[in-house]
C-alpha cells in the first residue's frame, strides 16, 4: 500500500504533504513482461521507493497459482492461469441443511483474506443459492452470517495483537457492475451489522480501517463509513466520478481505484488525462483522497508507464 503515514493523514484530513499514490502490478503482468517491470519501477522511486524488489515465487502459491486448492472452509478454488487470482468453483454448502450442520474452521491464524464476509457467503453457498437465501430471507441465511462473523472476529482476536501498523486493510467486493446484487435495504439489514462489529473491534485496538470493495457501491458508502470504515477503496468505472464527488468529497475518504477497464484500450495521453480529471474533481488540500492504479496482463507497457508517470507527477498537485 501507499505509505501508511501519508495515507493516515489523508484518511483523517490532516493535510498530507502529497496525495498518497500506489501502483499495484499483478503477478500476471510480471510474467508477461519478465524483463521490463523491475527496470520500469526503478525509474520512479517516488512511487516504488529506492530499492523495488522483483516478484517472488510466493505470489504463485495459493490462489494465484495454477490448478486447484481447498481452503479452510472447504471451498474449492480453481485457476487456469498462474498470476491471476482463482475463482471458487466448489461450494461446500449446497443445501440449507448443510448450513445448519456447519462448524466454523478451527484455525486461529489471524488470516482475514479478501472476501472475508459477504463474498464468503457466496463462496460457501454458491451465487444462485445465496441470492435465493437473501430473496427468501431464509433463517439459514442469518445462521450462516453469524457463523462467518464469529470466525472473522476470532481471527481478528488473533491478528490484532501482532499487527504493528496504524491501519488494518480489509477487502470484500460488495457490488456488481451496476449496483448491489441484494439491494441496499437488505445489505443494511444483514451485512452492515457485521461490518460494524468487525470495524469496531479494530477501532478498539486503536487502529484505522481501510476497506477495499469492488463494484458499484456508492449507495452504501455512507453506510460503510458510518459502520467504521475510515477510508474506502472504490472503483472509478463501476461508481462513476459524479457519484463519487457527490457522495464522498469532503465526507468519506477514498483511495480511488483508477479506471482499469480503460487500460487495455487506452490511447496515448488518455490515462494521464483520466488521472488529472479525477484529482481535479476530488482533491481537497485537507486530504480525503488517495489514488491507486492496478495493472494486469494485456495492457501495453507504454500504458503502464504513462499511468505511473502521471501518478508520479500528480501526487504533488495543490489545486489551481
Amino acid at each position: 500500500m501507499a505509505n501508511d503515514t501519508l495515507l493516515l493523514k489523508a484518511m483523517t484530513y490532516q493535510r498530507p504533504e502529497t496525495i498518497p499514490v500506489q501502483v499495484s502490478i499483478l503477478p500476471a503482468a510480471w510474467l508477461e513482461y519478465p524483463g521490463e517491470i523491475l527496470p520500469l519501477m526503478r525509474r520512479y522511486p517516488g512511487i516504488f521507493g529506492k530499492d523495488p524488489q522483483p516478484l517472488t515465487d510466493s505470489w504463485m502459491q495459493g490462489t494465484y497459482g495454477e490448478g486447484e486448492h481447498v481452503d479452510e472452509w472447504g471451498c474449492v478454488w480453481t485457476n487456469i492461469r498462474a498470476g491471476m487470482d482463482s475463482y471458487v468453483t466448489g461450494h461446500p454448502l449446497p443445501t440449507r441443511e448443510s448450513v445448519r450442520a456447519l462448524r466454523i474452521p478451527d484455525d486461529r491464524t489471524g488470516r482475514l483474506p479478501h472476501g472475508l464476509m459477504y463474498l464468503r457467503l457466496l463462496d460457501l453457498r454458491g451465487f444462485e443459492e445465496a441470492m435465493i437465501d437473501f430473496a427468501e430471507e431464509a433463517p439459514e441465511l442469518q445462521l450462516l452470517i453469524d457463523k462467518v462473523l464469529e470466525y472473522n472476529l476470532l481471527q481478528l482476536d488473533a491478528a490484532l495483537p501482532k499487527h504493528t501498523g496504524p491501519i488494518v486493510y480489509l477487502g470484500d467486493d460488495l457490488g456488481m457492475q451496476h449496483g448491489l446484487a441484494i439491494g441496499r435495504d437488505k445489505w443494511v439489514r444483514y451485512m452492515k451489522p457485521c461490518f460494524e462489529q468487525i470495524y469496531g473491534k479494530i477501532h478498539s485496538a486503536g487502529k484505522r480501517v481501510y476497506m477495499h470493495t469492488d463494484g458499484c457501491i456508492w449507495e452504501i458508502m455512507p453506510d460503510l463509513h458510518e459502520a467504521g470504515a475510515d477510508m474506502i477503496n472504490p472503483q472509478f468505472r463501476a461508481n462513476g466520478l459524479e457519484n463519487l464527488v457527490r457522495v464522498c468529497k469532503g465526507k468519506i475518504p477514498i483511495n480511488l481505484d483508477l479506471d482499469r477497464q480503460m487500460l487495455p484500450y487506452a490511447k496515448p495521453g488518455q490515462l494521464a488525462a483520466h488521472v488529472r480529471e479525477c484529482v481535479e474533481a476530488l482533491y481537497l488540500p485537507e486530504g480525503g483522497l488517495g489514488l491507486m492504479l492496478e495493472t494486469g496482463p494485456g495492457i501495453p507497457l507504454s500504458v503502464i508507464e504513462e499511468g505511473i508517470a502521471a501518478l508520479d507527477e500528480i501526487q504533488y498537485y495543490r489545486g489551481q
